[in-house]
């Protein structure tokens, strides 16, 4: 298992017990403020707990429902505010990319290079984000199996990268629902490569008739508890002040201040298992 992938990555702080790291933030970078604030108490509980932490936002949405569904605040702006975020709190960080041109221009401002799940069968955007040197995380197609992920896996590493990440975010249940099948977590393992499962995009209600996306927020400690329980290395999560005002994925997010106690909760899980 490649865990020193996490640990070696600059500014993360790591402990030597084995502990679970924490990739969460805003679904998407809404303003400097938003961002800075949700970055600072993350850092604080999470310096507090001894959890290595990326910091996550997107920089655009190119994945919407509706024409009008809000993609951004503007892609440099958006990248500035995430290198300020590693600079300010010294974590990386991470963000999406949605074609094989964002992958260099991403990578001067973001440690690690996030593949949406729709395109984790991309090769030439597989291929551009391995061709940086980043780290590559790739989101679990929906529709994907977890033993055809090693196909994703191996586009990355045949280009020269082994910095990889495999993360879990369900798989579609009918038209309008995800599961989280867990024996997804040992297989993807087998691999060679350290899981994470995403505990809030997991919990989505996809094509919904209103055209926004649904979600089981009530649903996030349960799927964390579980993730941990069965051995996931990490924890993707989205978090935002007040969710409802979120400008993307409010529905499935978890509201900022219920953080702390969530991450208490899989330490104790954590430690238990190991």
């Amino acid at each position: 298992m490649k865990t020193d992938i996490i640990k070696n990555l600059p500014w993360v702080r790591h402990t030597e017990n084995n502990m679970f790291f924490l990739i969460a933030g805003p679904c998407i970078i809404e303003s400097r403020a938003n961002a800075m604030q949700i970055a600072e108490t993350v850092c604080e509980i999470t310096d507090r707990l001894n959890i290595p932490y990326i910091f996550k936002g997107s920089y655009r949405k190119a994945n919407r429902s509706k024409s009008d569904s809000f993609t951004g605040i503007g892609d440099i702006e958006a990248l500035e505010i995430l290198a300020e975020i590693k600079e300010k709190f010294s974590v990386p960080v991470i963000t999406d990319i949605h074609s094989a041109s964002e992958a260099e221009v991403a990578a001067k401002y973001v440690d690690v290079l996030q593949i949406p799940a729709f395109l984790c069968r991309q090769s030439d955007i597989l291929q551009a984000a391995a061709e940086t040197g980043k780290i590559v995380n790739i989101k679990k197609g929906q529709f994907l199996s977890p033993e055809s992920m090693k196909f994703a896996a191996q586009k990355i590493s045949e280009s020269g990268n082994e910095n990889i990440i495999l993360t879990d975010r369900g798989t579609m249940f009918g038209y309008g629902d995800i599961v989280v099948d867990f024996r997804s977590v040992p297989i993807m393992k087998e691999h060679g490569y350290p899981v994470i499962v995403d505990i809030t995009h997991s919990l989505q209600q996809p094509n919904q008739g209103s055209g926004v996306t649904g979600g089981r927020p009530e649903l996030i400690e349960t799927i964390g508890k579980a993730a941990i329980a069965v051995g996931a290395d990490g924890i993707f999560l989205e978090t935002h002040p007040e969710p409802g005002k979120a400008k993307s994925d409010g529905a499935n997010m978890l509201r900022l201040d219920m953080l702390e106690n969530l991450l208490e909760e899989l330490v104790r899980i954590r430690k238990a298992v190991i």
